[in-house]
């Protein structure tokens, strides 16, 4: 029997309970000295730092008991993760400049849409604070696909599947954990790599958020501008424009999402809840994980964190999945490509680089900003950047043919919007949409339906692509006349 007294013995007995003797048995076994592994550790020279381990030991799996994912462990990550390289606190003077640049953004988007502004302060936070505020949020939209991951993790970890003995097993007795049985550490290794995957996704967001709308949907619970001052400098960093027009334009961009958000209630929730429905139907690849755990080793929770970034999911979407990802692609187009439309307008007589700052933004978005990347490592959600720019144009040609007041009423209702056929046909949508009898017969027969709740929703259309529209088909120009709500 060995000595329990020893940091070495403390610490395998913590970690594999009654097993923690043939643990040993194992290492010896194999030629490792634990001993001198101790005192390499410098555990055997410093009684505090084996007490440091074992607390954080304990406190680990403590988190994570009853919990599919540990979700106290996702937000310290991403706190941490957040702070890498500096999180400085947002003095008073800084809070104010970017508060400003909201009150010129709200003066300026009250000349091209009739939509009302957040009635809240704006919010001007660190990284920290910006996790803090959305953390809630991240757990709904992400949470279903972590505890499907979490799961199967699991199953994978416990070298559960066919009943036979397997390789997986193999493993495991190599540390005193018998077939199919996982002690108290393996318990907690699933819930605590998923923490660790969530909690790495929310912070990389965090350091290039620019405020509560970076994605599209809104992270916050309540209609409220908020801007990021440190990744707003480091987006101005190295383009040769005035820090004060940058961060004006940002916030035109937050405050023209938080006016589209509050004027059109349906939409977050039906945002969320599509995000939730495509998210709660993932399904796991599990010879995938199983290579991916395999690659990492499952000893090393930050490995498996990583390895879980690496194609995970099943690559064949079910028919119903495949329309809600086409619905929201085709719903996150038209927010950004109404968003587009409307601060150029409002920019355009008072930011003289409107033009460069508008591209780079788009460039952002292509080439896959930490929206999309989120998305992607957390759903295997990618956004088209084609649809985007044809959103855009299209929201263009309304302003221009019918209006501010006109184009806005097309957000009263989901129905009423263009699906994603016609996004890709967008000419041919707007044509139809002004032009005489026929345009204004289709809303009246759209308006009867939704007044007797007869109308199905839409969102189901193919994933057929059209070619790229030619960018800003119809120019930036404020002229045209202010049509109302009626486009006949």
């Amino acid at each position: 029997m060995n000595d329990d007294t020893t940091p070495w013995m403390k610490l395998l007995r913590e970690l594999f309970g009654d097993d923690a003797d043939d643990a040993l048995a194992e290492l010896e076994r194999m030629g490792m000295d634990p001993a001198a592994l101790a005192n390499a550790s410098g555990m055997a020279a410093s009684p505090g730092m084996m007490d440091h381990v074992l607390s954080q030991i304990r406190a680990l799996m403590a988190q994570s008991e009853g919990e599919d994912v540990n979700w106290t462990l996702a937000h310290d990550v991403a706190r941490g993760v957040a702070a890498q390289g500096g999180d400085p606190t947002v003095t008073a003077a800084v809070a104010d400049t970017h508060r400003a640049a909201v009150s010129r953004a709200e003066l300026w988007l009250d000349a091209v849409t009739d939509f009302d502004p957040s009635s809240l302060q704006p919010r001007v936070w660190s990284r920290a604070e910006w996790v803090e505020a959305t953390m809630p949020t991240w757990r709904v939209l992400a949470g279903p696909v972590a505890v499907s991951v979490s799961h199967a993790l699991g199953g994978v970890l416990r070298g559960e599947g066919d009943g036979e003995h397997s390789e997986r097993d193999d493993e495991l007795a190599a540390f005193g954990i018998g077939p199919g049985q996982a002690s108290g550490i393996m318990n907690s290794v699933s819930p605590t790599v998923c923490g660790m995957h969530m909690g790495q996704a929310a912070g990389e967001m965090a350091r290039e958020a620019f405020g509560g709308t970076d994605l599209g949907i809104p992270l916050l619970t309540e209609s409220r501008v908020a801007l990021v001052p440190h990744a707003i400098a480091d987006f101005a960093e190295g383009l040769e424009i005035d820090d004060d027009e940058v961060r004006t334009f940002v916030a035109l961009r937050e405050a023209a999402h938080v006016r589209l958000f509050a004027a059109a209630p349906w939409l977050p929730g039906q945002l969320h809840s599509a995000i939730e429905r495509y998210a709660g139907a993932i399904t796991i690849d599990p010879e995938a994980l199983d290579s991916a755990v395999r690659d990492a080793g499952a000893g090393d929770p930050a490995k498996l964190q990583k390895a879980l970034s690496r194609g995970i999911f099943a690559p064949e979407h079910t028919e119903a999945q495949a329309a809600t990802l086409e619905s929201i692609e085709t719903m996150l187009a038209l927010i950004e490509g109404w968003v587009d439309d409307v601060t150029t307008r409002a920019a355009a007589p008072h930011l003289p680089h409107i033009g460069q700052l508008r591209e780079m933004m788009r460039r952002r978005r292509a080439s896959g900003g930490p929206a999309e990347d989120v998305f992607a490592s957390l759903l295997g959600l990618e956004l088209r950047p084609r649809r985007l720019r044809d959103a855009s144009s299209l929201w263009a040609a309304l302003s221009v043919r019918l209006g501010p007041d006109a184009r806005d009423e097309l957000w009263s209702h989901p129905d009423l919007l263009p699906d994603a056929d016609a996004l890709g046909n967008w000419e041919g949508w707007v044509e139809k949409y002004v032009s005489g009898d026929d345009a204004a017969d289709d809303m009246d027969r759209d308006l009867e339906k939704l007044l007797s709740g007869g109308y199905a929703a839409s969102g189901d259309a193919d994933t057929d692509e059209s070619n790229p529209s030619e960018d800003d088909a119809n120019g930036d120009s404020e002229s045209g006349p202010r049509g109302d709500s009626d486009p006949s």
